[in-house]
């Protein structure tokens, strides 16, 4: 069992900011899930044509300029918004706060495909002429790219940089931040994931070719995790910020606590490309426990990862069974992309936002599109189409996988 840390070393988050398909605030996104209202919608994207998809509406110019949106990229931009908006949410007092204190980590599933396509698109009308290829490429597709966007925005001359971790990189952002608070590498941290995955054809035409992308005649229910009619995923963008502080540094301003990091984890499946290894995934959700000194039946919410797959929903119920068993009724278990479809770099991070104000209003939101359980996704505690008013809810473990084998939990407790 873990030992209490010391308020110095206890992280918590104090701001969240967030663009979803089905909100931009965390009030509205946790409306939103309450009320069972998907943000999925009829989307049409270049050379693919008519699909589904998950797609934001924020106010761009919120925190930015016309001239900064067109120079920098649609990640960069969902990165800012939801930055700027959790800075505005932890209350700090951000004109006087020493910017080289601040570090900058997001998560990201990939980054440059959107900037590439589009250029090689606009290139090709001028027979490849190299003369009209945009002097920003190289800015627009470095890897850091969204979180430096972020720093110059918001004035950050702390580190900034991505973590690529397929989708799961919102929860790596998490992590990071948690580590380099620890670390006093930084004194805040701005940390999450974001994703622009829904401006790049090739993002669609892959999972396409795998079998994996989602169809249904209502947008609204194409996302559809554990149902036995499941046929892919939704591809969705969006990004999460969450303002990341010591307990000691948080209590003295006097800031309004979301929720306490109480363990993490990431290890890796090193066997298959895509298909998950269910016993590895259970042994990083045993290692995140271990670290917050909890045991399985601590835990109230489970946020599953469950992208509408065939094959992955029932390897990651798979391995829940193994670590709650078949009486883990107590723990209620639930799903976010029902209502978004899969924001890759950001869904980690949206998934645990979503979950959040289960701290305050007691009720666990539902995993909607559920007609007809798939014997294969069977849990005891899954909350289905209907959110579940629970009264007291103390602890959320947040599942993100990822591509290439890559697993990653967070634990956060109420304060």
């Amino acid at each position: 069992m873990a030992t209490e840390r010391p308020d110095h070393q206890r992280i918590v988050i104090t701001g969240v900011g967030l663009s979803a398909p089905n909100g931009n605030s965390l009030p509205e996104f946790r409306h939103a899930l309450l009320e069972g209202r998907s943000g999925v919608s009829a989307f049409e994207t270049r050379y693919f044509g008519p699909t589904v998809a998950g797609v934001c509406d924020f106010d761009e110019l919120r925190h930015q300029k016309r001239k900064e949106v067109r120079r920098g990229t649609r990640a960069g931009s969902v990165g800012i918004f939801c930055a700027s908006e959790a800075v505005a949410d932890s209350g700090l007092d951000w004109e006087n706060v020493d910017r080289s204190t601040v570090g900058i980590y997001v998560g990201v599933t990939e980054h440059g495909n959107v900037e590439t396509e589009n250029e090689i698109f606009l290139i090709k009308g001028f027979d490849y002429d190299t003369q009209y290829w945009s002097h920003h490429h190289n800015p627009r597709t470095v890897a850091n790219n969204p979180a430096g966007e972020i720093s110059l925005n918001l004035g950050v001359t702390g580190p900034h940089y991505t973590l690529g971790a397929a989708c799961a990189a919102g929860n790596a952002g998490i992590i990071q931040g948690v580590q380099m608070l620890r670390l006093e590498e930084c004194d805040v941290a701005l940390c999450g994931g974001v994703s622009e995955s829904i401006h790049s054809f090739g993002i669609f035409a892959s999972f396409n070719s795998q079998g994996a992308l989602a169809k249904h005649e209502s947008p609204e229910r194409a996302s559809r995790p554990f149902d036995a009619d499941r046929n892919g995923i939704v591809v969705a963008e969006g990004g999460c910020m969450f303002v990341l502080e010591r307990l000691d540094a948080a209590r003295a301003r006097g800031a309004k606590i979301h929720g306490e990091i109480a363990g993490y984890a990431m290890n890796s499946d090193a066997t298959d490309f895509v298909l998950p290894d269910p016993g590895r995934q259970a042994e990083c959700i045993h290692l995140a426990l271990r670290r917050a000194g909890m045991n399985p039946e601590d835990i109230d919410i489970v946020s599953t990862h469950a992208t509408s797959t065939v094959s992955g929903d029932a390897q990651e119920c798979q391995a829940l069974r193994q670590v709650w068993g078949d009486n883990g009724r107590h723990t209620l278990m639930n799903n976010t992309k029902s209502f978004i479809g899969h924001a890759m770099g950001a869904a980690g991070a949206l998934e645990l936002a979503g979950n959040l104000p289960a701290f305050d209003d007691g009720v666990c939101h539902a995993s909607i599109n559920l007609d007809r359980l798939d014997q294969q996704c069977e849990l005891p505690g899954l909350v289905a189409n209907r959110p579940r008013e629970v009264g007291t809810i103390n602890t959320i473990l947040n599942n993100s996988f990822g591509m290439l084998g890559i697993n990653s939990v967070v634990i956060v407790k109420r304060v």
